[in-house]
């Protein structure tokens, strides 16, 4: 044992430097792979719960908008345990071999700022990112309206979210141009209809026939899950000599307004037509007198 200390010892005298070299590298390494291990057992028991409620309820949308803010951060938390880790070993390899590390963080710090100042519009969209992700602003499988582009979001990232349009057009909309958000798939929906009635029709028939054709979905099996609350007829929304709008409104979970609304033009068009009520109409007529006859 004696034997075994003065050699440590001398090896220690000689060797110092490169073994604290060695441990600390070892050590960053176990840190860095622990740290990481750690963020994908987290990452993935929220992946495999999501998709273990998907294959009980038909919450898609929600599952798929919490997996992608799992992986989102994941990834976030990953680089910034990988950047620590590496800066803390870097300085304090530094310091072993003698070099004055404030100097060079006072020098990587202007540096920095240099870099930064060139690159503002990468940091502002990676910044907003940041927020879109922790305030949940919209998800994967959301409805939006973005100012630059309307349509589904299909990938939210830290630099850019990609939006597809009604005409199958993906949109690549930076995170820091981002002004305003219009998400129709949190929470609810509402399904509006202005529906022009001519203005001869009976106003109390309209209505019972609107609200009949508007109940009659509630009873279709494809439909139930969707709907929220009873239809209502606001009342009149426009009038004129040509015409009256009323306006019907319909809650709705998010993401089915638009089919709620096809639905509803259909059987409300079907309802009114048996009920011999008609529709406003935007033509005009025009008289002309013809041998002191008025012609249509």
């Amino acid at each position: 044992m004696i034997g075994f200390l003065t050699w440590w010892g001398a090896v220690w005298d000689v060797w110092h430097t490169p073994i604290r070299i060695l441990t600390i590298l070892v050590v960053a390494v176990i840190a860095r792979s622990l740290l990481l291990l750690s963020v994908k057992r987290v990452i993935r028991g929220i992946i495999s719960g999501m998709n273990g409620k998907a294959a009980v309820a038909s919450g898609l949308v929600q599952n798929a908008r919490v997996v992608q803010r799992a992986q989102t951060l994941g990834s976030v938390l990953s680089n910034f345990i990988t950047w620590t880790v590496v800066l803390a070993a870097v300085s304090s390899v530094l310091s072993e071999l003698g070099v004055a590390v404030g100097a060079l963080v006072a020098g990587a710090g202007i540096l920095g700022a240099a870099v930064g100042f060139g690159a503002q519009s990468l940091v502002r969209d990676l910044i907003s990112g940041l927020f879109i992700v922790f305030e949940d602003q919209y998800g994967v499988g959301d409805s939006v309206d973005l100012g630059q582009a309307t349509g589904v979001v299909e990938s939210v990232g830290l630099r850019v979210t990609q939006v597809r349009d009604v005409s199958g057009v993906l949109w690549y909309v930076r995170n820091g141009e981002v002004v305003r958000v219009g998400n129709q798939s949190q929470g609810w929906s509402r399904v509006v209809l202005d529906i022009p009635i001519a203005y001869s029709a009976p106003l109390d028939k309209a209505r019972e026939v609107i609200l009949h054709a508007a109940h009659s979905i509630s009873r279709d099996e494809r439909f139930t899950k969707q709907l929220m609350g009873e239809p209502e007829v606001w009342g009149i929304e426009l009038l004129s000599g040509e015409q009256v709008v009323l306006r019907l409104v319909q809650q709705v979970g998010p993401s089915h307004a638009d089919e709620v609304a096809r639905e509803l033009r259909a059987r409300i068009k079907i309802e009114l037509d048996q009920n011999e009520i008609a529709l406003a109409t935007t033509k005009t007529p025009i008289h002309i007198e013809v041998s002191g006859k008025a012609v249509n």
